[in-house]
């Protein structure tokens, strides 16, 4: 990282990030849905970093809490997609035949629609709530995750060491879990890095169009939102938080792909 400034950004960003959510009144400690009226509309100064909105609240103490929603809903998004996906590349790889080819067609009708449209075709029937946003992205990205996984067990089903391991009569599910899981996880790791960024904008979206959490509770997305109406008059409502997601966005892509860089070496 010390060699690649850009690389030590994206950490930077990534840790600020994690702080904001972890811990919000070290970052902000005023109260996000408390405003003062007569400070409504104030542009970004010393006193107000992002500027206020039209409450009077301080934008940037909404977006520093507002990160604690944002970032969970993107964990249990992209632990959902990673776990689920994970299980069903691995048992299509390693079974093959027809539960390869049932799995694998399932895959393929998830991957034929677009992800956005698919996690907002999920959430309109799971309904509004983080968590359901979350549930409905994770469902939207199990098939990457699905298909890096059953084709790294393709690979390492003929590594020599697997079939030895089948030579000397070890059970299959002992195979599958001390040889073939071991040896593929590595690429689909690096994919949960890169999709992270994505999940983030996915979850962001969703949130925009009204399907997280309840107004005035704060919400990346539903900050942009807030602020399009008045977008002539007070910029800083909607630019300044959303450049905050394309920085957390463009971080995680580069970590992940810093990841999948080491992890093909």
């Amino acid at each position: 990282m010390r060699r690649n400034v850009v690389l030590s950004v994206s950490a930077v960003v990534l840790l600020l990030a994690a702080g904001f959510a972890l811990f919000p009144s070290v970052f902000a400690s005023g109260d996000p849905l408390r405003g003062v009226p007569a400070e409504k509309l104030q542009g970004p100064s010393a006193a107000h970093w992002f500027g206020t909105d039209n409450l009077g609240r301080d934008v940037y103490t909404r977006v520093v809490h507002g990160a604690g929603l944002s970032l969970t809903a993107t964990l249990v998004a992209v632990g959902i997609a990673l776990v689920v996906g994970s299980l069903v590349g691995l048992l299509s790889g390693a079974l093959g035949g027809g539960v390869d080819a049932v799995l694998m067609r399932i895959v393929d009708v998830l991957l034929s629609i677009p992800a956005l449209l698919l996690s907002l075709a999920l959430v309109t029937a799971l309904g509004f709530g983080t968590m359901n946003v979350a549930i409905a992205v994770g469902v939207s990205l199990v098939a990457n995750f699905a298909r890096v996984m059953r084709s790294e067990v393709l690979r390492v089903r003929k590594a020599l060491y697997v079939e030895a391991a089948f030579a000397c009569g070890v059970r299959w599910r002992t195979v599958l879990r001390r040889h073939v899981l071991r040896n593929s996880y590595a690429p689909v790791t690096a994919l949960a890095a890169v999709e992270f960024g994505m999940a983030v904008l996915a979850v962001s979206s969703l949130s925009f169009l009204g399907f997280g959490a309840v107004p005035p509770t704060p919400e990346w997305g539903s900050l942009i939102s807030e602020g399009r109406n008045y977008l002539a008059a007070a910029w800083w409502m909607t630019t300044l938080p959303g450049l905050v997601i394309v920085a957390v966005v463009l971080a995680a892509h580069r970590i992940g792909h810093a990841i999948e860089d080491r992890s093909a070496k």
